[in-house]
């Protein structure tokens, strides 16, 4: 996704979610059992699904492993990548049916296209829990038993603020804006509606002139120079995933258009946080950490299996970032680029 001198450091860390996880070998946490490698009998089988590449799935990874650690359990995950192939994921889960793990971690790829699959999970008796996106509202109350995430309608508004201070402080009274969108998940239609929603209570009388799939880090770029090429007169790009936010960046500066089109992004990862640093095209991040929601799914997963009371929705918080000094403390925060 990475596409700046930190190429190297993410990669490595995509890798340590598609490495063994993309054929479903296990990968162990807190002590590795007997010492044959066969897990000892108090510990969890977990299996862990990530959405796609993006970095923050790394980041949820390495939560996931540390919460583990720190609540001093034994964990063997089964891991893959859905690529945002419901089609994988329900395979994926079955296997994990099969294998009768303890619970399953996952950010769900639909809404409505992931239930079926979830639903033979609980009939299964293995306790789902979500993180960063779920199923539709009336399914996860059936067939889910957490659901791990920062709110997105938040997350949006909080992005479209940082927006409305721009604007006000730049005298740009009817800005253009431009949408890179994930909203193949409900999420980033969340997000928007946020961002919108900030936007008018601010009385900022913006129009979005583009609201067009940019998740990809590589494609984004691409789809975004279009838009620009259609659209000179763009005053900003609304990122909604980071690698939408990171192409967008990298279109304004390949086009020529530094100084006059910013970006507003969304979370964070090493070259976001450089690009914030420079502060020339990006003007804001917000991000929830995947480490955080790694760590409060893995809780939650713990907590059902020993079946201590659990509410539905885990809160993680929301940051935001919007300062060079930000960027930096991020950097230094983060030397190995893991969101």
């Amino acid at each position: 996704m990475d596409l700046s001198a930190s190429r190297i450091r993410r990669t490595a860390a995509i890798a340590v979610v598609l490495g063994l996880a993309l054929t479903g070998c296990a990968a162990g946490s807190g002590g590795s059992g007997g010492s044959d490698g066969s897990a000892d009998d108090d510990t969890l089988k977990i299996g862990a699904i990530y959405l796609d590449t993006q970095g923050f799935y790394a980041g949820v990874k390495k939560g996931v492993e540390l919460g583990a650690d720190e609540a001093g359990k034994k964990v063997e995950f089964v891991e893959t990548n859905a690529a945002a192939d419901a089609s994988k994921e329900s395979a994926f889960i079955d296997t994990l049916i099969s294998s009768q793990v303890d619970a399953i971690l996952l950010s769900a790829v639909s809404a409505d296209a992931s239930v079926a699959a979830l639903r033979n999970a609980s009939s299964a008796d293995i306790p789902v829990i979500c993180y960063n996106t779920c199923i539709n509202d009336d399914d996860a109350q059936k067939y889910v038993k957490a659901y791990a995430f920062g709110d997105p309608v938040e997350f949006g508004y909080k992005t479209g603020e940082a927006a409305a201070d721009y604007f006000e402080a730049n005298g740009i009274d009817a800005p253009q804006i431009a949408v890179l969108n994930c909203e193949f998940v409900e999420v980033c239609v969340s997000r928007r509606e946020g961002f919108e929603k900030a936007l008018t209570e601010r009385g900022i009388d913006y129009t979005l002139v583009a609201n067009q799939e940019g998740s990809d880090p590589t494609e984004s770029i691409g789809v975004a120079e279009n838009i620009l090429t259609a659209n000179p007169a763009i005053d900003a790009f609304y990122g909604e995933s980071g690698g939408a936010a990171i192409g967008a960046v990298k279109a304004v500066e390949n086009k020529g258009f530094t100084g006059k089109t910013v970006v507003f992004g969304s979370d964070m990862t090493a070259d976001l946080a450089k690009a914030l640093v420079d502060n020339t095209i990006l003007k804001a991040s917000i991000d929830v950490s995947g480490i955080a929601v790694g760590k409060a799914a893995i809780a939650a997963a713990i907590a059902v299996h020993e079946g201590k009371e659990q509410e539905f929705t885990v809160a993680v918080p929301i940051d935001v970032y919007t300062t060079p000094d930000q960027g930096t403390e991020w950097l230094e925060t983060h030397p190995d680029g893991i969101p």
